[in-house]
């Protein structure tokens, strides 16, 4: 990795959320797993049992309960500015038609954390919170909880409340939508 230290007064030039897009129609990253953060190309995490079944289950729970009302998006592409375009585990959009353009709005943005942690907190919870996103969870698999995150502004999230075992987490868009905190890690 370059040390950007090394090379002052220069500095390395971050790649644009549509340079990365153009990359992406042709095929350049077809066998990496990839999203773009802060212009830099980085590396997700292996999609091993202990992170599906979270996702899985958030899924199962939140689809049914939203058709109609809003679009269920599973590990796709959001946009997040100029310069980033994550692929949450769960986001959920308002209804649209999203052929030619991933969606830069979203009502809830989930992430589970086996192996993420740090990067869901320090780097895309303000990423969320500066793109308007009005909602994000953090599902903490070794932890069992659920990091709830509202108020989205330029500063990061206003409030954050962590879930546990027992509790039920709502969102604020649709508090009529229930999902259990213990299910989440059956």
């Amino acid at each position: 990795m370059l040390d950007a230290a090394q090379i002052l007064p220069e500095r390395p030039r971050p790649l644009r959320r549509v340079e990365y897009d153009r990359l992406v129609a042709s095929g350049a990253f077809d066998d990496e797993r990839i999203e773009l953060l802060h212009g830099v190309l980085v590396d997700m995490s292996p999609n091993r049992p202990e992170h599906a079944n979270p996702v899985e289950r958030l899924t199962m729970s939140l689809a049914p309960a939203l058709v109609g009302r809003a679009l269920v998006r599973v590990q796709l592409p959001l946009i997040a500015g100029d310069e980033s375009e994550p692929e949450p585990d769960v986001a959920v959009v308002p209804p649209g038609d999203y052929r030619h353009e991933h969606p830069a709005r979203a009502l809830l943005v989930v992430e589970v954390a086996v192996s993420s942690l740090s990067k869901d907190r320090n780097v895309k919870a303000p990423l969320y919170a500066a793109s308007g996103f009005e909602e994000y969870w953090i599902v903490d698999v070794a932890g069992h909880a659920v990091e709830v995150y509202r108020g989205a502004g330029a500063a990061g999230y206003a409030s954050v409340q962590i879930l546990r075992p027992g509790d039920v987490a709502r969102p604020a868009a649709f508090p009529d939508v229930e999902v259990e905190v213990d299910g989440l890690f059956r």
